[in-house]
């Protein structure tokens, strides 16, 4: 038998000593690559929206926070349906400090071609919008004709064809790229446009009067603030003189969200470091077991003219042979229980979430195999150097 294959022999040999050496290993694999991929998405998810977002100031009904939280219209785009008079607008733009002043309509479809449930519709207004229309001249470069939609890039509808809502017939002229929130699953069109869906709408029985002299509607007002102004006076003054509305200062929600994101972070590398731990100090009592079983083997090896520094190559090929395999298996276990569920972790957590490149993934992949390896190096050279000190006659000798 070639020497180079005396290690994987011996693996072979006592399967249920290398399942669990396996199994310790690939513990570790998925406890850092599920982790780490998981912070990495909401990072990026986080990073995608406030690249988004652009403003400083949201202006919304007081009547929205007991529809919908604030913060979720930022984080998810689950907007909701709540109106205010679109006299609102001309308020903030006269408000001093304020740069530019941009509205937004909300409608949540009851169910779409699209989908089996119902999505949210957002209407813009293309010539002073500069939250969602700098993200749809990624994809198009025209202006939003009449019945023409843009979709999120989660809604199955595809470029040229027909999306009914309401019963109107939509044309979906682009799609947009992902973000990594529930503004994925959205459908963007202009105000006229909304207006129809929002008439069709009332025509179903959907009310969204909120007077019966009003029929100019709008849904929040994104605000950005002039260079110079502080935001927290424009915020307070928007609060103050505008009637029936409540701003919000945007950067304050990324606040929460990041320090929410931090706890998360702190938690998952706990986590990774406690699993870390326990599976150095289990391959070390592993491979002290192991040690003390096989010191006749290696005795007898020893005896047949294998040197101390071929022992130590032998342990040390068996450990490499087994962290690599288990560091494989517990990056496909990580895999498997991760990229299926991206929706479901976005909802549990409530904040962005967003899977990184695969370039990056294939690094934080090649980071954990190294680290895997590294840990199953310590313990196999620790197991090696207690090898070293065991004499053949005295090891031979004990089982007599």
């Amino acid at each position: 038998m070639g020497a180079s294959r005396l290690p994987f022999k011996n693996l072979l040999r006592k399967p249920g000593r290398t399942a669990a050496l396996l199994l310790l290993t690939a513990l570790l694999a998925a406890a850092v690559f599920g982790g780490s991929l998981v912070i990495g998405s909401l990072r990026s998810g986080l990073d995608s929206l406030e690249a988004r977002l652009g403003a400083d100031i949201i202006v919304l009904p007081s009547s929205a926070e007991s529809k919908v939280s604030f913060k979720n219209i930022l984080l998810q785009g689950t907007t909701g349906a709540f109106y205010m008079d679109a006299s609102v607008l001309d308020q903030v733009r006269a408000a001093q400090g304020v740069e530019i002043a941009a509205p937004q309509t909300f409608l949540a479809s009851l169910k779409a071609d699209c989908c089996a449930v119902k999505v949210q519709i957002i209407g813009i207004d293309p010539e002073t919008d500069f939250i969602v229309k700098p993200w749809i001249d990624e994809s198009y470069s025209h202006e939003l004709g009449d019945m023409e939609v843009v979709v999120g890039c989660n809604v199955t509808a595809g470029v040229g064809e027909t999306l009914k809502i309401y019963d109107q017939h939509t044309h979906v002229v682009a799609r947009l790229a992902e973000t990594g929130t529930g503004l994925d699953t959205a459908v963007y069109c202009s105000l006229d446009t909304m207006k129809k869906l929002l008439a069709a709408a009332e025509a179903k029985g959907v009310t969204h009067q909120i007077s019966s002299d009003t029929d100019d509607l709008i849904s929040a007002v994104y605000v950005k603030v002039k260079d110079g102004w502080d935001v927290g006076l424009v915020n307070t003054w928007l609060n103050g003189h505008v009637r029936k509305v409540t701003a919000v200062r945007a950067r304050s929600m990324f606040t929460d969200v990041s320090d929410s994101l931090a706890g998360i972070s702190r938690a998952v590398t706990g986590l990774i470091g406690a699993v870390w731990a326990l599976a150095l100090i289990v391959l070390l009592i592993a491979f002290a077991m192991m040690i003390h079983e096989r010191r006749r083997e290696f005795a007898v090896l020893r005896l047949l003219g294998v040197s101390r520094r071929g022992l130590r190559a032998e342990i040390l090929a068996e450990t490499g042979l087994c962290s690599l395999a288990g560091a494989l298996l517990g990056v496909g276990i990580a895999a498997a229980g991760v990229f299926p569920f991206t929706t479901l972790i976005e909802t549990r957590l409530g904040l962005p979430y967003l899977t990184p490149s695969a370039v990056t993934v294939l690094r934080l992949a090649s980071v954990t195999l190294l680290a895997t390896l590294l840990v199953g190096g310590v313990a196999g050279a620790w197991a090696a150097a207690r090898l070293s000190r065991v004499d053949p006659g005295v090891a031979l000798r004990e089982g007599e």
